[in-house]
């Protein structure tokens, strides 16, 4: 963890179940997606060294591939496995290589219909919510087409509710969070990994 060896006695243990559902690393939870793909990338042989760079590397990589999806509109209803992802896989699990073979084809993804397909094509094959991708891109497009009025307002009750978790006003974080909530706005909080200020992002729930 962060290039130490996990330990009680370090303060640094940390369990899976902990990763998912509390803010005990990196101030946040993280999803089950990212965690996967985080140690997807190393060898099984080889020793996973949780960091919360490493953590965020694997939720952008994420949002690219889901937006590259999107983007190209591609379905999983045909594609073929990459012979490169199979050989990776065959050559005594090597994950690491599977996942170079994915990085492969999103940089060609880009500008390339086919590419784009396969990615989420071999992306299901290894186990990745795909289709959550596609949601993710209707969000996005639907974010960006929110009334500015109403993304104004948004913003201020998202700060608003900032101040009120610095100082602890847990009553008025939870009643602007709830009237965002009445306003179709999903929330995500989180913490700035440099400054570990609280920070909160935002989305149209579907």
């Amino acid at each position: 963890v962060e290039g130490q060896k996990m330990s009680k006695s370090l303060g640094n243990f940390v369990t899976i179940n902990e990763l998912l559902a509390t803010n005990k690393f990196g101030g946040r939870s993280w999803p089950g997606e990212v965690l996967r793909l985080a140690m997807l990338k190393t060898h099984y042989r080889q020793p996973i060294d949780f960091t919360v760079k490493a953590l965020e590397e694997a939720e952008k990589t994420l949002a690219t591939w889901a937006e590259l999806a999107g983007r190209h509109k591609v379905s999983l209803t045909s594609g073929l496995i990459e012979p490169a992802l199979l050989e990776a896989l065959q050559d005594d699990l090597n994950t690491a290589a599977a996942f170079a073979v994915l990085a492969d084809l999103a940089r060609k993804a880009r500008t390339n219909f086919n590419d784009a397909q396969q990615l989420a094509f071999c992306a299901d094959f290894l186990g990745f919510n795909t289709k959550s991708w596609f949601s993710r891109a209707e969000l996005t497009s639907a974010k960006a087409d929110f009334d500015p009025v109403l993304k104004a307002k948004v913003d201020t009750l998202i700060a608003a509710r900032l101040d009120a978790r610095r100082n602890k006003n847990f009553a008025e974080s939870d009643r602007i969070r709830d009237e965002l909530l009445g306003m179709g706005i999903q929330l995500k909080d989180g913490k700035d990994p440099v400054t570990g200020e609280p920070t909160t992002a935002w989305e149209v729930k579907r």
